[in-house]
């Protein structure tokens, strides 16, 4: 099952009406010095090597894909929308011009959501950046999950799952963000009822170096859920394949459970949040 794209680019949420540059309808070569950091910018960090291997190559064929700009009240600045690690390179590479394309004047709304967008397209964020972006888009701007998720072009139940990630302590956030636990890791403990639980289940994690499905395993087991019997015929490649293209269209873990005639589909959830967007999901009302 392929990806769902995004429903509207940067061109669609930008203003169009406008031409690109006042002279030419095309990129226009902007100082660096006139250009200042989007507030709304979501990415918190850009990866030092990746930002030198940029400059390099920018050093060597210049900068291919304009970034885009705002107008603002001071003639001489220009807001950054989308492309600030094009110009931390361009910067690092010494150069002093950047091509731009001009837009005019956006709101804040609008700012966050093209920054947003220009990184989900690019997957440059983080679980906790997205996640801080999408909170920004709900509490900020009092738009709800579902809206949030058709600014961003994606699943309500991925924009709630993702939001619920600032719940965890700051511990885990941190191991989050290190690297240390995943995201699917992450958003499992979340099923346990304290602090006090969700660190000691993560240190196990980091200790036994844990994948996704023993964390789950894990956490059943703290939980006093029962596992049953294990499997142990191996299970057909078809299925697998089913669950896995499920579990990304829903957002959450899909188990399929194959009988002589027949069978079940259980489909998981971990707080009254996810059953809500479940709900909505698969009765078609997102």
């Amino acid at each position: 099952m392929p990806k769902r794209g995004l429903g509207r680019g940067l061109d669609a949420l930008i203003p169009t009406n406008e031409p690109e540059t006042a002279a030419t309808g095309g990129p226009t070569e902007l100082l660096v010095s006139q250009i200042v950091r989007n507030p709304r910018q979501p990415r918190t960090r850009i990866d030092p090597q990746e930002l030198n291997d940029l400059a390099a190559s920018i050093r060597e064929h210049g900068v291919i894909q304009p970034i885009i700009v705002s107008q603002t009240d001071d003639s001489n600045r220009y807001l950054l929308i989308a492309g600030e690690r094009r110009l931390e390179a361009t910067k690092l590479a010494g150069l002093a011009t950047i091509p731009a394309i001009v837009r005019g004047p956006t709101s804040d709304q609008n700012l966050l959501e093209l920054a947003l967008i220009e990184n989900i397209q690019r997957a440059d964020l983080s679980p906790l950046e997205s996640a801080q972006a999408y909170k920004h888009l709900a509490d900020d701007f009092g738009l709800s999950h579902d809206e949030v998720a058709k600014r961003v072009g994606k699943q309500r139940v991925t924009v709630t799952n993702t939001i619920r990630l600032l719940k965890l302590p700051p511990k885990v956030q941190e191991a989050l963000a290190a690297g240390l636990i995943v995201e699917g890791q992450a958003r499992v403990l979340l099923s346990l009822p304290n602090t006090q639980a969700q660190l000691a289940a993560m240190n196990t994690i980091i200790g036994k170096g844990l994948n996704v499905r023993q964390t789950e395993e894990l956490v059943r087991h703290l939980t006093g859920h029962k596992n049953g019997k294990p499997a142990k015929v191996r299970r057909p490649a078809e299925v697998t394949a089913l669950e896995s293209n499920l579990r990304e269209s829903l957002g959450t873990r899909v188990t399929i459970n194959r009988g002589r005639k027949g069978g079940t589909i259980v489909i998981h959830f971990y707080s009254d949040d996810d059953l809500n967007a479940l709900s909505d999901r698969l009765l078609g009302e997102e």
